[in-house]
């Protein structure tokens, strides 16, 4: 799974765990497919513009001159397992990204609620909407857990969901206000993370990378779009032991 999320200037990104991108498990870096095959690029369903219920189907390389296209944490780099891949403007696609809050942990607790958003086993419904599973946070949001900037949900999550967004929702928790004065209750959506996988292959409990981590890896892909920093800073050289030169893709 996948999902956008916008910088502070308004550009959208691609956001997906590390793992996805690389074809390994973050922590081992042993290959995650059968075959030995590692990615080379990521075939995504974004939505039509002006076509509510149909995708596009866009296939992006992970790759460019065999240097790396995703951008990692500018601090912890590949010890956090989550990438930005900027998404480039087209008039045939339509975004509707997470805005990422930075204080964002400090507005759960263990018990909250939450969702995460993605396509367990490639479960999908209709063309191409995820599927929602419902959990709660399990450990203290403000500590990481484990020596990393991640937090424990107690969710049936399953292969498929790794890169999920990770949000609260309350129906009808907020009231909007229109141009006109006239004034409705809306639903709340807020990011809180991005789902990781569990902790091992017996147990419900899952990673979630706190949403501050994402809120500094996307301000640090818009200083390299501005120029700000050289490109090859934001992330590790294409992977390279432990895997044979098969190629294949990642949906």
């Amino acid at each position: 799974t996948a999902f956008v999320a916008s910088g502070a200037n308004g550009q959208n990104f691609l956001v997906t765990n590390r793992h996805i991108v690389t074809g390994r498990h973050n922590g081992t870096d042993k290959c995650l497919s059968e075959t030995l095959a590692v990615p080379d690029a990521l075939v995504v369903w974004h939505n039509s513009k002006g076509n509510l219920g149909q995708f596009v189907r866009v296939e992006s390389p992970l790759f460019v001159n065999d240097e790396p296209q995703w951008i990692e944490h500018p601090a912890y780099k590949a010890a956090v397992d989550v990438v930005a891949i900027p998404l480039p403007d087209r008039d045939d696609l339509e975004f509707v990204p997470y805005r990422i809050d930075y204080q964002a942990h400090m507005k759960i607790e263990p018990t909250s609620r939450v969702s995460i958003v993605g396509f367990p086993f490639g479960e999908r419904t209709g063309a191409s909407f995820a599927i929602w599973s419902t959990g709660f946070v399990a450990s203290e949001p403000q500590i990481p857990h484990g020596g990393q900037q991640v937090f424990l949900v107690d969710c049936r999550a399953r292969p498929g969901q790794s890169g999920s967004p990770v949000i609260r929702y309350r129906n009808g928790g907020g009231l909007l206000t229109h141009d006109n004065g006239s004034e409705e209750m809306s639903p709340i959506t807020e990011f809180l993370g991005v789902y990781s996988g569990r902790i091992n292959e017996l147990s419900d409990l899952g990673m979630v990378w706190n949403a501050w981590i994402i809120s500094e890896l996307l301000a640090f892909a818009i200083s390299i779009d501005r120029g700000l920093m050289s490109p090859s800073d934001s992330s590790n050289q294409r992977p390279s032991d432990g895997c044979v030169g098969k190629k294949d893709h990642s949906a």
